[in-house]
């Protein structure tokens, strides 16, 4: 993510202030920036009140951007139609070796942070508590009445389709209504919205997959990380 061109990918938009401060990690720690990236994540998760993430150092870095992969293979938020975002949702995440429930799961990230116009298009947080870590994606998915934004601000919404709650605090992707209109996917966002433990045991489980996703370890490096390396 660091070179051309993947760093200006759509997927990435927005990235730029956080590949700096990973930048200044991963020189002071020595750790290779694919380490550097992968740690803050779930470093990131444990302090926002998340689960704990197996992770083991020992990735490498690439020296340049020619290796990259084509764009593309990332999801996307909106396929047109509901049947057409399930399906992408599938055929993305299958071609990883990712489960229904392991796809549920990732989503569930979707309770930290937000959307913003300048980066993606859309606008918006997905839950009340962006900056904790819970399973309020969830239960927010099957309580609230969501219907598609029609205004912003007082003014038409000319972004691209979006959910919302309404009063309009909140959104969700199509991407994310895509859990509820397959069943397989919205049976296991009814049991994560009832069970907090299963959804961080199993989120866990899927993110520490995702971060070993066609790596190559190096022999680790042991005995200086953990949260105190961050001086948090």
């Amino acid at each position: 993510m660091k070179y051309e061109p993947e760093a200006s990918w759509g997927a990435n938009a927005g990235l730029a202030a956080a590949r700096f401060e990973m930048e200044k990690i991963a020189a002071e720690s020595e750790l290779s920036r694919a380490d550097a990236y992968t740690l803050s994540g779930v470093v990131a998760i444990e302090e926002m009140g998340g689960p704990v993430v197996p992770w083991r150092s020992g990735r490498s870095d690439a020296p340049d951007g020619s290796t990259s992969p084509p764009d593309g293979r990332l999801p996307n938020a909106d396929m047109g139609t509901p049947k057409n975002t399930v399906q992408h949702l599938r055929d993305i995440f299958h071609r990883m070796g990712f489960t229904d429930r392991e796809i549920v799961a990732l989503s569930g990230a979707h309770a930290l942070g937000r959307c913003h116009e300048d980066a993606s298009g859309y606008w918006g947080p997905w839950t009340y508590a962006e900056t904790t870590f819970s399973n309020e994606y969830f239960r927010l998915l099957l309580e609230e009445a969501w219907t598609l934004k029609t205004t912003h601000q007082g003014k038409p919404w000319t972004g691209p389709d979006q959910f919302e709650t309404p009063d309009g605090a909140l959104m969700m992707l199509p991407s994310d209504m895509a859990l509820l209109w397959d069943k397989k996917f919205r049976d296991v966002v009814v049991e994560y919205a009832k069970d907090e433990d299963l959804f961080f045991k199993e989120f866990s489980t899927a993110f520490a997959k995702l971060l070993e996703l066609g790596c190559t370890f190096k022999t680790p490096k042991t005995g200086i990380f953990g949260l105190g390396f961050f001086g948090l």
